[in-house]
């Protein structure tokens, strides 16, 4: 096309009735374009360099772009092609357009500005965590006006909006909008190949044409923020069979029941599906049980695993006095899947949580085993455990729910106690919950409740203060508030001053302490799945046994059946988790995901499969334990991945997890 040629389309295109409406499809285009170039930018040293790959990403993602971009302007350019061309240019017709433009330029820049923290703490394009946090409006809201500056926020997208306008009056974008009357056949030249296109686009492309790459940031950098969130909208469920690499069920029930047997377990049926096993113990203990779950508490916050900082005195002295997990794997990269691994002791099926889920009461978990003991169980959390649907999932596993309780209720079907956290009792809260002080508070207090009755007690104590805002009560620390090391630094004291409380009281002495990271502090890098970046402590405390590290390959579901191991328990069980004293030598494994991809790390292999039914195995090697693929597969690793995940999806959605 000659420079002439393209003068003329130019002229047509941004000088008539259509200006305002290509001015601003132009506009989005590019500033998406520098979004796209500063995400490179700031995550370079996580992408596997090539020419080819960014070019591939950055034509991809130009095509979300304009699709996007087309599909917030496609009402207005509907409106542009049916008003009569007396209209046209009337006090109606600007009127209507310059609210449209003001709301079109609020979400360009919202949405915008939006993924910038988004991408600075997931590393990652809108996704499910963003749709989710829509519903829990009061903790999101509350967290963004403690993290950031709302008022310069609001100030920046005004000036923006206001900039904007200034910028379109000067190039004469609105009066040839208002000014060129073309009748209805000439418009029909710009509005029928605009929605054409458009509609095209949105049906055809995929999010997932933009995961061409064994490289996370490189598929992130081909997609667009809305685009992700509206795709992550419509599939926030995943039916494991549509989506991912299967066998048969006989195949993988023979697969599963050979790899979940512990030395120490028989089988209580011969049924193919039935994965109900006994597990035999002798000289069983029966401590007070405390499970506490830390926020975001990843393994290189500690001394043992070579941070210089110091975050974390407390954990490490206990850590020496313990039994100590030092090869650990958290199963996901959000609480709710801590929560998930840690209560149902199950791999991380793909989609939401079991704990968001619908229909997830009486399932088999360690509430089970618990309450068959006669163990009162507690679930405590320094939020309203609204959010999440961590109340209705731990009340519905027979737990009493201790929380701040903002009038959110429980769900009908759920029959259990709720104990609300009184304003009295509270000495710091902030958007996610009271401090770590406060929470272990009420630990003591129901502690002391259930000694004073006489009944052994479990409690799952959920900590928030290691989470952005990253606020905690001054004076505590030597180090300033609103960074990440300051919260380690805080939660680890009042971790310390929880401990040292619990050993002035009577039922100390009689008290097993679990403490473990719900996942880490950040799972964003090269791969869809970061295993160095799933690397969490635990530490069994006050345990009648000789300090010990066990350095093993541990999953999170493991964590409970070692500690009942530990304890020597008789016990039914339908877990998938296993004690790791009980596991062959070489039969060790662990599960990570990530709402889509999943995968199973066993002997220095990772095994990965997606819901594009794709099949990738990875050598595992080096201290950040980066990936290489391998093109000849392990098929037996293979078979046992899918196993895993296609019973466990399988098992719920069919009522098989519940209790019997």
């Amino acid at each position: 096309m000659s420079s002439k040629s393209i003068s003329t389309l130019n002229q047509k295109i941004f000088k008539g009735r259509f200006s305002a409406l290509f001015s601003i499809l132009a506009l989005y285009i590019s500033l998406s374009f520098l979004i796209r170039t500063g995400f490179l930018i700031v995550s370079i040293h996580d992408v596997d360099f090539s020419i080819f790959s960014v070019l591939r990403a950055f034509l991809t993602g130009f095509l979300f772009d304009f699709t996007i971009g087309s599909l917030f302007l496609l009402l207005y350019a509907t409106y542009l092609f049916i008003l009569p061309k007396r209209f046209i240019g009337s006090v109606f017709d600007k009127i209507f357009s310059y609210f449209y433009f003001t709301l079109i330029f609020i979400i360009i820049y919202f949405s915008l500005l939006a993924e910038i923290p988004f991408w600075d703490e997931f590393g990652a394009r809108f996704n499910f965590i963003a749709v989710d946090y829509l519903i829990y409006t009061y903790e999101v809201v509350e967290n963004i006006n403690q993290s950031y500056p709302l008022p310069l926020i609001a100030g920046v997208l005004i000036l923006l909006i206001v900039l904007t306008f200034v910028i379109f009056k000067k190039l004469k974008v609105f009066r040839n909008t208002f000014a060129d009357k073309k009748p209805f056949t000439s418009r029909l030249k710009y509005y029928l190949p605009l929605t054409v296109v458009t509609i095209l686009l949105a049906v055809v492309l995929k999010n997932k044409q933009a995961e061409f790459s064994n490289n996370l940031i490189v598929n992130e950098l081909g997609k667009n923020g809305a685009f992700s969130f509206v795709t992550a909208f419509k599939s926030n469920e995943l039916d494991y069979l549509t989506f991912y690499p299967k066998v048969s069920d006989q195949e993988a029930y023979k697969t599963l029941k050979q790899n979940l047997l512990q030395n120490n377990q028989t089988y209580t049926s011969a049924q193919y599906d039935d994965i109900s096993r006994l597990t035999k113990g002798e000289n069983e203990q029966n401590p007070n049980i405390i499970l506490i779950a830390i926020e975001s508490f990843s393994a290189d916050f500690l001394t043992a695993f070579g941070n210089k900082n110091n975050l974390t005195p407390n954990y490490d002295k206990m850590a020496n006095e313990s039994i100590f997990f030092t090869n650990l794997y958290s199963t996901g990269t959000r609480t709710v899947r801590g929560m998930e691994a840690l209560t149902l002791c199950v791999p991380p099926t793909p989609g939401n949580s079991i704990v968001r889920r619908p229909n997830n009461q009486n399932l088999f978990s360690i509430s089970t085993v618990l309450q068959s003991k006669k163990y009162h169980p507690y679930f405590i959390y320094g939020g309203d455990g609204y959010f999440d649907n961590m109340n209705n999932f731990f009340g519905g596993q027979g737990f009493d729910i201790v929380d701040r309780d903002r009038g959110n209720p429980l769900s009908d079907e759920i029959k259990t106690k709720r104990y609300a956290i009184e304003d009295k009792e509270v000495n710091f809260e902030n958007a996610w919950g009271i401090c770590d002080e406060d929470l272990y508070k009420q630990s003591i207090k129901y502690a002391d409740k259930s000694t004073n009755e006489n009944k052994p007690f479990f409690q799952f104590v959920m900590t928030t203060s290691n989470h952005k805002p990253y606020t905690f009560p001054n004076g505590k620390i030597d180090l300033p508030q609103g960074e990440r090391d300051a919260a380690v630094k805080y939660t680890d004291y009042a971790l310390g001053q929880f401990i040292a409380t619990a050993k002035t009281k009577p039922w100390f002495k009689n008290t097993v302490f679990l403490i473990v990271a719900d996942h880490c502090a950040s799972s964003a890098g090269k791969w869809e799945i970061n295993i160095a970046k799933h690397h969490i402590p635990a530490i069994i405390y006050n345990l009648n046994h000789m300090p010990e590290k066990i350095d093993r390959l541990t999953s999170q579901i493991d964590l409970m059946p070692t500690l009942f191991g530990y304890l020597n328990w008789n016990y039914k069980t339908s877990l998938y988790g296993k004690d790791i004293n009980q596991t062959k030598p070489g039969e060790e494994r662990a599960f990570l995901g990530n709402y889509r991809t999943l995968g199973l790390l066993k002997n220095n292999v990772f095994t990965q499969i997606d819901d594009k039914r794709k099949v990738k195995q990875f050598n595992v090697t080096g201290a950040d334990q980066s990936l290489s693929e391998v093109k000849s597969k392990n098929n037996n690793l293979v078979t046992e991945t899918i196993s895993y995940y296609q019973t466990a999806s399988e098992r719920f959605k069919n009522g098989k997890m519940k209790q019997k």
